[in-house]
């Protein structure tokens, strides 16, 4: 009884609305939530996320997640303005989605990076899908209903309802001269 008050004590207020949001979620250790206090939520029933998630949601940001999401350990969603993830959709370990990516120019013949700017594009992740370990899914996809998407893959184009993506790498094995 102690164990369960002070983990409750521990949390951030983050968590504490992220878990208000959310029906029936079951969260592992290690879940860390920072959430603005202007960010939309809307969740579905029995949200299922293992160890390490991470979930980032910013000023005025959406995220939706349908009913019976699962997400293994180490994941993280990053939102800045809109994410869907639908029900029944499945996270293997270390799927990362952003929904936004640094803004970045040319000038005086040097490539510059903004830390503090970004570029948007909302992320749609359709009902039935599986996501397979570390995915990372872009800004501005889509990915459509009951699809796979195969471990490693990165996905920087939406996706059509009921596809199989898959990481073709080829493995060269080269001997070293003795």
């Amino acid at each position: 009884m102690l164990e369960k008050l002070l983990k409750y004590l521990l949390r951030s207020e983050s968590e504490k609305r992220f878990r208000s949001q959310a029906k029936s979620v079951k969260i592992g250790i290690g879940f860390v939530a920072q959430i603005s206090e202007t960010a939309k939520l809307q969740f579905g029933k029995n949200l299922d996320f293992r160890n390490y998630i991470s979930i980032w949601v910013g000023k005025n940001a959406e995220l939706k997640m349908g009913e019976n999401v699962f997400m293994n350990n180490f994941c993280s969603v990053n939102c800045l303005k809109s994410i869907e993830i639908g029900e029944n959709t499945i996270f293997g370990e270390g799927v990362k989605v952003y929904d936004h990516n640094h803004a970045y120019f040319h000038g005086n013949g040097e490539l510059k990076v903004n830390r503090k700017e970004f570029t948007y594009g909302p992320v749609k992740i359709g009902k039935n899908c599986w996501l397979g370990s570390n995915v990372l899914v872009l800004k501005g996809v889509s990915i459509g209903d009951n699809s796979i998407i195969g471990a490693g893959c990165v996905i920087h184009k939406d996706v059509p309802a009921n596809s199989v993506i898959v990481n073709k790498q080829e493995l060269i094995l080269k001997n070293q001269p003795k």
